[in-house]
């Protein structure tokens, strides 16, 4: 039995009527760049997060780095983010021409710790990016508390936290800004590149408008020196067919997720993800830890189970940022990096499935003989 990490076309087969009717919409329309497809997907999608606007953009890494250019986060500024992270989170800082400063995460949620962040701040630091990593939300009451006390702005990173949920408010709008990835694996996933800024701020919507179309709101008037960064209308066309599935999909993985944590739970050999109270995750990655990750991974492809590393090389020791730390700098996101294995998850996965990935992990975990690891 094959099982796959995570099966994208089926999100096309489930919905292929209406993805197909979005196609031929927009293919009919005349209409391909920006125009009402994203106007109508941009105000669904503000709507189901619960923020007043919403503005669509080429990338979730072009969300982060608009995000930070409409904030005047530039040159000379600090931007605290976690260490664990996916290097798109720091590439954003990077490229508005600010400076990155990690900070290590709570190693029981793999979000950043919010009790290491106000020893981070220092005369430079502009903003605090709140990462959602795995699709559970970071503890932002403390993280907005510290950056009301700083006068900072808080960004937040939901690339993988569709639906996701903190004290029953959805994620988009808690922080100044929050930036959405659209990459075809995420929960709410385009059929290519495709991303969203969502906030409560008016000001802050307009100004990435223009960034995302030339630094133009009048055409071949441009106010600002701005990029090339529009949501294409035939993504947005097929995200406004998926956006209605979200919820369902999203039940079907916190099915799964309840699955996984019912079944491994006593196992002491690795450790599950825990889930802060106030907090729904949206599960779009379901993670354990163990001390033999590789060895583990190999011998449950052996049984036919894909797993995935998120990620086995966090970004200060990547090449892009060598010589910036010193050697055994945040030793916590470098645990994780080498401990961390990501599961078979999906909307589309059976629970069938899933109970057979407890089964063999179980199985072959316990041939590893590998040290109880510390929770």
């Amino acid at each position: 039995m094959r099982i796959p990490f995570l099966n994208i076309h089926a999100a096309y087969v489930e919905l292929q009527p209406q993805i197909n009717a979005a196609f031929e919409r927009v293919a009919q329309s005349g209409s391909y760049v920006l125009g009402s497809e994203v106007e109508a997907f941009e105000a669904e999608f503000a709507d189901y997060c619960g923020a007043s606007h919403a503005v669509g953009v080429a990338s979730g890494l072009d969300a982060l780095h608009l995000s930070m250019r409409a904030l005047g986060i530039g040159p000379g500024d600090e931007v605290i983010v976690p260490s664990n992270a996916y290097i798109a989170t720091w590439l954003s800082i990077t490229r508005a021409g600010a400076r990155p400063v990690p900070v290590e995460p709570n190693a029981a949620t793999y979000n950043i710790d919010v009790d290491l962040i106000e020893a981070a701040i220092t005369s430079r630091t502009k903003a605090i990016v709140a990462l959602h990593l795995y699709g559970q939300p970071a503890d932002l009451d403390p993280i907005l508390g510290i950056a009301k006390r700083h006068g900072l702005y808080v960004v937040e990173d939901a690339a993988q936290a569709h639906g996701a949920t903190y004290r029953e408010r959805r994620i988009g709008a808690h922080g100044h800004v929050v930036a959405w990835s659209f990459y075809p694996s995420k929960n709410l996933g385009a059929m290519g590149d495709a991303g969203a800024v969502t906030t409560d701020d008016p000001t802050l919507a307009e100004k990435i408008r223009i960034l995302r179309n030339y630094g133009s709101k009048v055409r071949y008037l441009n106010e600002v020196c701005g990029f090339n960064s529009r949501l294409d209308p035939m993504q947005a066309a097929i995200l406004r067919a998926k956006l209605h599935k979200l919820n369902e999909w999203n039940a079907r993985r916190a099915a799964h997720a309840s699955t996984y944590l019912r079944l491994l739970q006593g196992e002491n050999q690795f450790v599950l993800p825990r889930v802060l109270e106030c907090c729904a995750p949206a599960w779009h990655i379901f993670a354990v830890r163990h001390h033999k990750r590789d060895e583990l991974r190999s011998a449950l492809l052996e049984h036919g189970i894909e797993t995935l590393i998120h990620y086995p090389v966090p970004p200060h020791r990547q090449d892009a940022y060598r010589g910036e730390w010193e050697a055994g700098s945040f030793p916590i996101a470098s645990m994780l990096a080498d401990e961390v294995l990501s599961l078979p998850i999906g909307p589309h996965m059976t629970n069938d499935a899933v109970e057979t990935v407890c089964s063999v992990l179980k199985s072959v975990t316990k041939s590893l003989h590998s040290p109880v690891l510390e929770k």
